[in-house]
């Protein structure tokens, strides 16, 4: 029987992907506590990354969006095995951090990580609501568009 969570996703038409491996040398997620703390995902679809480049440049702002909101469900990918196959065990999702490659005069960062954190308080209602930061940096790993990382509290 699927959880509740997981009853969201359907309903959202969210099918979790397998969870990415590392691309250097760090693990996908570390627990401490009632936290677990997810590295960084890209926008990675059927293996690959989905939006390359810079939002404004070769990505548009549009497509900028949907890759965070990519990110945000690679996240989800990497808490479900974090929470043992359950998602219904996160109480709160704490902070998401994102990282979007633009270049300097780009100023529509909030709007490109809006993609993720809309998508949180879609899937897990006012537990989604959470702390965030968002910058702009040159350029990030394998020249993806868009790198989301996140804090959640789990039961």
């Amino acid at each position: 029987m699927a959880g509740r969570i997981d009853s969201k996703l359907a309903e959202l038409g969210i099918t979790l992907p397998t969870p990415a491996t590392p691309v250097a040398n760090y693990v996908p997620f570390v627990r401490t506590g009632d936290l677990v703390v997810i590295s960084g995902q890209l926008p990675m679809q059927d293996g690959k990354i989905a939006m390359l480049g810079k939002v404004s440049e070769s990505v548009s702002l549009e497509a900028g969006v949907a890759a965070a909101r990519l990110c945000f469900i690679n996240l989800l990918a990497q808490l479900k095995v974090a929470c043992g196959g359950d998602l219904d065990r996160v109480q709160q999702v704490v902070r998401l951090g994102g990282f979007i490659a633009a270049p300097a005069s780009f100023t529509a960062h909030a709007t490109v990580m809006n993609g993720a954190s809309d998508l949180a308080v879609a899937v897990f209602g006012d537990a989604g609501r959470h702390a965030r930061t968002t910058i702009g940096v040159p350029s990030l790993p394998l020249d993806g568009a868009v790198e989301v990382e996140g804090m959640f509290r789990i039961a």
